[in-house]
């Protein structure tokens, strides 16, 4: 596909722009489809490749190419979301969505530096945090199309139907079953400024292994999950129980010796960062409700650190 900065890209065509201008709606589309930032990023290209493939006369009989972009990329997230169940049920360890950073520190994580288009920044609000995220991941595929297109970017359920191939009334149903799991999931979530205080309690007693204080921060019934991906060593198995995840957290300072935390956003929420010689090697987003942590992830998997800056 050729793209602004790729040779025989035409300045002339003036229906260009438009097409190019519909990326970051796309982006923030199937990211939130799939949880992954370098699936999101292969699915518009892959929108666009079949844009392009068309003759000029094919694309200028479409009334709308926004709408058809958006349709395309919607049934691509589609299939591989059916597929990507399969792909999970291989992977080494626990899964967790890609976290993102704060748009300051986003960089694109390209062969050779190359900083990341603005395009391609996802915004960042209550349908990207982590634990927003997680709960996607329990639903079937149109379960979560429906949801997504419907709820979250405010499309009619006739335009959902035209998308997945079901009724209105079918995908009605299915945003409406959505919208039970995420109403189920949720509890009374502390203040973005008290997730703050609590993240940042957490982080000094971490750094001063206070395991009492930790245990203090911790619902008694708290999951901490670690993707490592298998490329890096992670626990395999969600840790449950505040003493049982106080207690890995103090073990891995020790293993772990020269490993600086940081607070960070992650998925527009307040966060750690853990470095070591100057890069990024874990981030950890934190679901908090009444003052205390219910879930933390912490993501280890390099592949899915690439737009976190190193500085």
């Amino acid at each position: 596909m050729t793209t602004p900065s790729e040779p025989g890209y035409d300045r002339t065509d003036p229906s260009l722009g438009a097409i190019m201008s519909e990326r970051r709606h796309l982006i923030n589309l199937a990211y939130r489809l799939l949880g992954s930032l370098a699936d999101a990023e292969d699915v518009v290209q892959e929108t666009y490749a079949r844009w392009y493939a068309m003759s000029p006369q094919q694309q200028e009989a479409i009334e709308s190419p926004g709408a058809w972009l958006t349709t395309v990329a919607s049934r691509v997230c589609l299939d591989l979301l059916g597929s990507a169940r399969v792909r999970r049920e291989r992977y080494v360890g626990e899964w967790v969505p890609e976290p993102l950073p704060e748009q300051a520190e986003w960089i694109g994580g390209r062969p050779g530096g190359i900083t990341a288009d603005p395009a391609d920044r996802v915004t960042l609000d209550e349908s990207v945090n982590m634990a927003f995220l997680v709960v996607l991941e329990s639903m079937t595929p149109a379960e979560r199309v429906a949801f997504i297109l419907h709820d979250v970017f405010r499309y009619s359920f006739a335009e959902v139907a035209d998308i997945v191939g079901r009724t209105p009334a079918a995908c009605r149903k299915l945003a409406s079953s959505a919208r039970h799991r995420i109403d189920a999931s949720q509890a009374l979530t502390s203040p973005p400024a008290r997730q703050a205080d609590i993240v940042r309690a957490f982080k000094a007693a971490w750094e001063a292994k206070d395991i009492n204080a930790l245990i203090g921060l911790l619902d008694p019934n708290v999951t901490a999950i670690a993707d490592g991906g298998g490329v890096v060593s992670a626990v395999l198995r969600p840790i449950r129980g505040s003493e049982q995840v106080a207690r890995y957290a103090i073990e891995i300072s020790a293993l772990v010796p020269g490993m600086t935390i940081l607070e960070r956003t992650v998925n527009g929420q307040p966060g750690l960062v853990a470095k070591r010689d100057g890069v990024i090697v874990s981030v950890m987003a934190f679901d908090i409700a009444n003052d205390r942590v219910k879930h933390l992830w912490a993501v280890r998997n390099p592949d899915k650190l690439r737009p976190w800056t190193e500085d």
